[in-house]
């Protein structure tokens, strides 16, 4: 491919650039304004001048080459050569990063129309009609045309198109039937251009601080971003403490709000309004945008099921974590590790070691004491949690988070506690695994600690039994925060060491989108493990929530049949049937 300057008679301008954040990732050299482009696969990495790296920024498989041009011309002014993105792209050649056959067009991927058009046969005819997905507009492709769009999904050259019209349709088309048929979506605006003109300059009360193109909001001057090494970025308000996860193109599109209309907005990025109006809907409800604020939580009506699973906040801590953390950051060094972890593995030998007498000691203190164990039992399990808790938050501290608040949590009719450690997802990884994490190791040391003690005192004191009733409940608190089924720690550990945010709804989506035959919209490698967590979830869902309901019922219906027949009555009385507001 050799570099063209780009005018409008050039017929490669509207060419979508390939997205290079699957397999690449940019960060920025220490120390150096220049960039570092780093393959995923860690199969080696080249270095590029800051210019570069605007441009693969833009890299996105959305934006043409004029439009990336033109990107960095405003960006940079007349440094730029005419032909800059093609230069580059010719560099990204040489080096292997992009592959090139014949150096054509033909390599060239073709657009995904699927987003915002649909295609479909028309009765007693061999056409097809393109229908847009949002209005009215309609465009009807003769059968050769419509088989070509089938493919035009953002996975197939122009080349591999072209090839696949040939074999079903032999000597019916031309050599450049594919160009051809762009160039005709390219004319009816279903592509766009985008290159036919310059923009326009803004004017001075534009460029002036504070002032903004009409109808276009900015974001909040707290508000940053946080290149993630997973390959996305995070928008985090640390004002509202909420938090965006969002592509390289959001980005690139969020971050000209406040500088340009919302109309060259979408004409610069070919997106269509409601694109444009989603993303504004979202920044808005996150309180991202200047002027905005959190919307208060529609109150619905009260369902029972509210009862399983509710937080009370109570206090924020971060203040007090912040006086106190330095003192401590000795726990997160590797000799403290090596050692607190040979002393859980000497533990661990000890407890398998005295199986029998721990069940028989649980036993006899069962038949001596009976239901008297439920509330120190309870008042220990308490204590556990609420280090266990602590274990969270100062590990997120240690790693320069905020936590915003700490409150108690009633689940499944069980108090505990529950600590906000939601900056933990602006970490890497790994340090997010060790903030999940953490709360678990704190209840194994618990319980390390408890099983010495028992050993050590004598039997019959009260402190024996004390030592004792604080091991079971550490290793209760464990079973039950390691199940990964329910939103406990065992879930976000599942979620942080998988990489896959919002794990359950994602899961339940993957199944949804399949039986509805749309598109899955999930990595490969992450289907899998969507594909596996979702039926496993709903089985403990039903398993669970089916044995608390037929208990319930069962009780109700035994001792108390016509009140619980009654509450049920007015219950569905007042929650099917709402009164209208005046």
């Amino acid at each position: 491919m050799n570099p063209q300057p780009l005018n409008p008679q050039n017929h490669y301008d509207p060419w979508i650039c390939p997205n290079l954040g699957t397999y690449w990732q940019l960060a920025k050299v220490r120390g150096s304004d220049r960039v570092v482009l780093k393959s995923r696969q860690g199969e080696g990495q080249f270095t590029f001048s800051p210019m570069e790296g605007f441009v693969l920024q833009h890299f996105t498989g959305k934006l043409a080459i004029a439009q990336i041009q033109r990107r960095c011309q405003q960006q940079f002014g007349e440094s730029v050569s005419p032909s800059f993105v093609w230069e580059v792209l010719q560099k990204l050649i040489e080096l292997g990063i992009l592959a090139a056959e014949d150096e054509t067009a033909m390599d060239w991927i073709c657009p995904d129309l699927t987003p915002y058009w649909t295609l479909s046969p028309l009765p007693d005819s061999d056409q097809i009609l393109l229908k847009a997905i949002e209005g009215n507009l309609r465009v009807i492709f003769s059968a050769v045309e419509g088989y070509a769009l089938n493919y035009f999904t953002g996975k197939h050259t122009v080349f591999e198109i072209q090839t696949r019209c040939e074999q079903q349709f032999p000597g019916e088309i031309s050599a450049d039937f594919i160009p051809d048929l762009i160039q005709k979506l390219i004319d009816l605006q279903i592509l766009a251009r985008d290159d036919s003109e310059q923009e326009v300059e803004p004017s001075d009360a534009e460029k002036t601080v504070g002032d903004r193109p009409k109808n276009s909001p900015g974001l909040k001057a707290s508000v940053h971003w946080i290149n993630h090494p997973d390959g996305y970025w995070i928008l985090r308000n640390p004002e509202d403490f909420t938090f965006l996860q969002l592509s390289d193109s959001d980005k690139v599109i969020i971050d000209q709000l406040g500088r340009r209309s919302p109309s060259s907005i979408i004409e610069e990025f070919c997106i269509t309004p409601q694109e444009l109006k989603n993303l504004l809907r979202l920044l808005t409800t996150s309180a991202m945008l200047e002027g905005t604020t959190l919307p208060t939580p529609p109150r619905g009506k009260f369902n029972p099921m509210q009862l399983l699973y509710f937080r009370i906040p109570l206090f924020n801590p971060d203040p007090w974590l912040t006086r106190h953390i330095d003192g401590i950051r000795w726990i997160w060094t590797k000799p403290f590790a090596v050692i607190l972890f040979l002393c859980l593995f000497a533990s661990a030998v000890l407890g398998i070691r005295q199986r029998e007498i721990i069940v028989y000691t649980g036993q006899q203190l069962m038949e001596a004491n009976g239901p008297a164990l439920i509330i120190p039992f309870a008042l220990l399990s308490m204590l556990v949690v609420a280090f266990h808790e602590l274990g969270h938050a100062f590990t997120l501290k240690n790693f320069g988070g905020v936590v915003p608040n700490m409150g108690l949590l009633l689940m499944m009719f069980m108090p505990a506690a529950y600590t906000n450690t939601t900056d933990s997802y602006c970490l890497p990884r790994f340090k997010r695994v060790l903030v999940v994490g953490a709360g678990l190791l704190v209840q194994f040391a618990i319980w390390a600690g408890a099983l010495w003690f028992w050993n050590w005192t004598h039997a019959g004191s009260w402190l024996h039994t004390a030592s004792y009733l604080l091991m079971v409940a550490a290793l209760v608190t464990v079973a039950i925060n390691f199940n990964p089924m329910a939103k406990f720690d065992g879930y976000y550990l599942a979620v942080a060491l998988t990489g896959i945010n919002n794990l359950r709804t994602r899961s339940f989506a993957l199944y949804g989108n399949f039986l509805r035959g749309k598109p899955l919209r999930e990595k490969a490698s992450d289907i899998l493990i969507l594909a596996i967590y979702a039926p496993l979830s709903l089985a403990y869902i039903y398993f669970v929530f089916g044995f608390l309901f037929f208990r319930i019922a069962d009780w109700s219906l035994t001792k108390i049949p016509m009140t619980a027949l009654l509450i049920l009555t007015l219950w569905l009385i007042y929650f099917f049937f709402p009164t209208k507001k005046s």
